[in-house]
């Protein structure tokens, strides 16, 4: 299976992203779209109270349609990501109180870089 990494940027954030060939579906970062709509210092720890969050709300479908994948950290080693496919991480992003959800949205849907 060939795969294909890169990033794509929202803001002054970059959203690491992983295309599976095979099944023809791009898996974006979900600390990374985090930490852009939030701003949080601590992104994945957003994303852990998040999940638990959702989970209790009976939301755990859309947390477990998340797939870790290893992808390269900010110190360059390869780590085990929570990654989401777009309709997933739209699903997501609703489940933030940011006033960038809708910006990032709609780039999401206008912009061929993330599809």
């Amino acid at each position: 299976m060939a795969e294909e990494k890169s990033l794509v940027a929202f803001e002054r954030y970059a959203i690491r992203r992983f295309y599976d060939e095979a099944s023809e579906i791009w898996y974006f970062s979900v600390v990374d779209v985090v930490a852009a709509l939030t701003d949080s210092t601590n992104p994945a720890v957003y994303w852990r109270v998040l999940k638990k969050r959702l989970k209790d709300e009976g939301a755990d479908e859309t947390v477990t349609k998340c797939n870790g994948l290893k992808m390269p950290s900010a110190d360059g080693k390869m780590r085990l990501t929570d990654m989401a496919g777009t309709e997933t991480l739209l699903r997501l992003i609703q489940s933030i109180p940011s006033p960038k959800a809708e910006p990032f949205m709609k780039e999401n849907s206008d912009s061929d870089q993330w599809h």
